[in-house]
């Protein structure tokens, strides 16, 4: 940041370029977490086909573990699209208590915002609004919205994998509606640096998934993600602690209803 500032840039275009940075340095993570998702939607019909092997609620234990069985044959993890989301937590939050408290910001201008560091209000009501305010960030109103259109994205992504599951509707509710609305209120008085940084983020996101979703070949990944399931179920068959663990917890399930 000291040295674009060095370098007589504006405010308004270091922070472009520092969002620019900061998603090429948690590149491979976004692509990553992408794989992940994209490799659940691509074993969906063997999922589907688990679930109705298994309907009742007393063979929840049987379909977990053929589940885990069949995630471990596509070389599929579960948690694989949320590690990198939490790995890039401490940068989130880094840029959360930079933006408000840099002096340099004070009193800087960008676009309509006359001073980064505080909100940009471009229609005062007069009144207050509880949890939203008495006026009109521009910059947080563009960062909602990128954010509902980043999550409603990421919701038709992730629901070839959850459709059907218990509290999908909820989950939809608040992924794609709730959240955004929330930091909406929540970012209306804060620093509008920061919400023009989490906008650009949310719209680089946006740019980089569709480069994805038409850089890989779905149905390629389906037909190497069965392959290498067939060639593992070939080879001798070696139990997890985890899977072993839920053959445990399997076994004396059916022992207390057997009694």
């Amino acid at each position: 940041f000291n040295w674009l500032k060095d370098h007589g840039l504006s405010f308004g275009l270091i922070i472009l370029i520092l969002t620019l940075i900061v998603k090429l340095i948690i590149l491979p993570l976004t692509y990553k977490s992408y794989m992940s998702t994209a490799k659940m939607r691509a074993i969906r019909p063997e999922m589907e086909e688990i679930n109705q092997k298994y309907p009742k609620q007393e063979d929840a234990m049987k379909k977990q573990q053929a589940l885990m069985e069949l995630y471990r044959k596509a070389g599929v993890s579960p948690m694989g699209g949320c590690l990198p989301l939490l790995i890039q937590m401490p940068i989130l939050w880094a840029m959360f208590r930079f933006f408000p408290a840099s002096i340099e910001l004070r009193g800087e201008g960008f676009l309509w915002a006359d001073d980064l560091s505080a909100y940009d209000s471009v229609l005062d009501f007069g009144f207050n609004i509880p949890f939203y305010g008495d006026h009109v960030s521009l910059f947080a109103l563009l960062m909602a919205l990128s954010l509902f259109g980043y999550s409603f994205m990421t919701y038709k992504q992730q629901s070839a994998t959850t459709a059907g599951q218990p509290g999908a509707g909820m989950m939809k509710f608040m992924m794609v509606y709730f959240m955004p609305f929330m930091m909406l209120c929540f970012m209306n008085s804060y620093a509008s640096g920061l919400c023009y940084y989490y906008f650009v983020s949310q719209i680089l996101t946006i740019i980089q998934n569709f480069a994805f979703r038409y850089g890989i070949n779905e149905e390629r990944l389906r037909a190497k993600m069965l392959a290498s399931a067939k060639a593992k179920a070939a080879q001798p068959k070696k139990k997890s602690k985890w899977q072993q663990r839920l053959e445990e917890a399997q076994k004396q399930q059916e022992a207390i209803f057997g009694n």
